[in-house]
């Protein structure tokens, strides 16, 4: 049978009061062998000549500081063990909280928070700690609710498209003509582009992500960002015009161009998502001190201020109306923070509200490079 093992507090006072009697003890050793010896002394030096009256002096000295000794001790001791209470419910009343608190955070309850009562730094660092993890595994669970209520979204109308055809093909209905085939084809693409995205996003947030990294100019790299997104722009009858500065003309950046042009690749997809035909989307660079910023901004619906600091969290999407072809799956976005950071920069997003449109901005480490000129498209 497993022993009982006593508790914080009953550890907590006894540790008290041993400490109490040992200092007790100490206490009354030096003032029995010092202060007899010491009175003696000081009677001696006075010149007492009846020796009676020494001898009487000195026991009384001794059994009156005997007794004031045991008498002040008792009290140390009684009052050491009254504030030791005092301070050890209080105590193990915080751990109690927090113990609370993480049984309820690990049942699955995770709005529960540990108050602070003040008992000390390291209990207040505690309580913080616990309530910083319930508050993460909060946002854990509600990524999780959201990614699956999004994948079931997204893997729902693909599989209803490919279901709905392939029994109608075999049922006689439909014929596998070269139109259908390219449409299921088409909705298996949707679904692979979907487990892509899905990998992408958990290898680039766990660190995974496999980078090539090389010295790339600055107008490289935006000149291949339109040249990627230029016939989708045009399809749309978006304007697209690309400026870089003459600083940032100078610069370059070390780092893997593919990734950095997925990065740009996505800010344009989503500023074409959301600007309606007839829009225009600028996408500049230009360089302030150590670091070269590039600006994607559009003058589409733009974003309310409540979705702003959520925009670059995994699987998450301001308008979960819209199906994937509209919206998005809530991975780009994802994707673009993780790569950014991957290069040891920063992406951040802005915008004045709805009907304002945005600007996302990428900052990143630059380098010196050769040239001259302004690179500029209308």
């Amino acid at each position: 049978m497993r022993a009982r093992r006593w508790g914080l507090g009953t550890r907590l006072l006894l540790s008290t009061v041993a400490v109490v009697l040992v200092g007790a003890g100490t206490a009354w050793l030096v003032a029995a062998s010092l202060g007899p010896r010491i009175f003696h002394e000081h009677m001696v030096a006075g010149q007492a000549a009846n020796e009676p009256v020494v001898y009487h002096a000195e026991w009384a000295f001794r059994d009156a500081s005997t007794l004031s000794l045991a008498l002040a001790l008792m009290a140390a001791l009684t009052a050491s063990v009254a504030v030791s209470l005092f301070l050890t419910r209080r105590v193990t009343a915080s751990l109690a909280a927090a113990t609370t608190a993480a049984r309820a955070v690990a049942a699955g309850e995770h709005s529960v928070r540990v108050p602070h009562v003040g008992m000390g730094r390291e209990l207040d660092e505690l309580a913080e700690a616990l309530n910083t993890t319930a508050a993460d595994l909060a946002e854990v669970e509600a990524t999780r609710i959201r990614m699956l209520g999004n994948l079931a979204h997204e893997i729902r109308t693909p599989l209803a498209i490919l279901d709905g055809y392939l029994q109608a093909i075999a049922d006689g209905v439909h014929d596998a003509d070269k139109e259908t085939v390219t449409l299921l084809r088409d909705q298996v693409t949707r679904l692979a582009r979907l487990g892509e995205d899905i990998a992408v996003v958990t290898t680039a947030e766990e660190g995974r992500l496999t980078m090539r990294m090389t010295r790339v100019a600055v107008t490289e790299l935006l000149s291949a960002a339109r040249a990627q997104a230029e016939s989708r722009y045009r399809e749309r009858d978006v304007a697209l015009t690309v400026e870089v500065s003459p600083t940032a003309q100078q610069a370059a950046v070390e780092a893997d161009p593919d990734r950095l042009g997925q990065v740009l690749t996505n800010l344009l997809d989503n500023a074409l998502r959301h600007t309606p035909a007839g829009g225009h989307v600028e996408l500049t660079a230009d360089r302030n001190g150590a670091w070269v910023s590039v600006h994607v901004a559009d003058d589409g619906e733009g974003i309310g201020s409540e979705h702003l600091p959520h925009l670059f969290d995994r699987f998450y999407r301001a308008d979960t109306a819209r199906d994937r072809a509209h919206g998005g799956f809530g991975a780009g976005l994802a994707i673009v923070r993780a790569i950014t950071r991957a290069h040891g920069g920063t992406v951040t997003a802005t915008s004045a509200g709805p009907g304002a449109g945005s600007t996302f901005t990428v900052r990143v480490p630059a380098m010196d490079v050769g040239g001259t000129g302004l690179m500029k498209s209308p």
